[in-house]
């Protein structure tokens, strides 16, 4: 029967019956086979299998394959006496980070650098951070309630490559603000 005559309406009884039926027995069959292959048991070792899959990957990408992974956490506080910049330093790589050069700049709204904090490491081993009155910028006599610029420079070595990063955040419209910039991961 063809799709003109369906649409019609023109499919006796019968035959609607008969294809019914055969539908039926095809879906009998299918079962039949599944439940010979398919239990709960399989089921259930297939998905800690699976999951088990997932988390050895996770752990080969986060332990085994070296990264490269650097983040800083800044605090911005104004008020009467000036501003105060506070920077948290996290190396969330694999591996130590080396000659560390971080940069912390406060710029006003016309462009002219108002205060400058630099800091020097070493080192920084594999997931640990760093924080403290060396990664504070204290601004005093500038005043409040204006536009600045926080820019953060840091460059370190990672393994024989040179690494540089650099953000910067629009502030002073707030008592308090808090930024977390991180670096993209880089596989080696």
């Amino acid at each position: 029967m063809g799709l003109l005559e369906k649409l019609r309406g023109e499919e006796s009884i019968e035959e609607r019956d008969i294809d019914s039926q055969v539908a039926h027995e095809v879906l009998e069959r299918i079962e039949e086979g599944a439940r010979r292959h398919i239990s709960p048991t399989r089921v259930i070792f297939a998905s800690i299998a699976v999951m088990l899959l997932l988390a050895t990957s996770v752990f080969v990408l986060t332990w085994i394959v070296p990264y490269d992974r650097v983040s800083v956490d800044v605090v911005y506080r104004q008020g009467g006496p000036g501003h105060v910049v506070l920077v948290e330093l996290d190396n969330k790589g694999s591996r130590t980070i080396e000659d560390i050069d971080l940069h912390i700049r406060f710029i006003d709204s016309n462009g002219i650098e108002v205060a400058r904090s630099i800091f020097n490491r070493d080192s920084l081993p594999a997931h640990t951070s760093i924080a403290g009155d060396d990664l504070e910028l204290l601004v005093e006599g500038a005043s409040v309630w204006e536009d600045y610029t926080i820019e953060i420079l840091l460059n370190y070595e990672y393994y024989g490559g040179d690494r540089s990063e650099r953000w910067t955040h629009d502030v002073g419209g707030w008592t308090m603000e808090m930024f977390v910039d991180k670096s993209p991961y880089r596989f080696l």
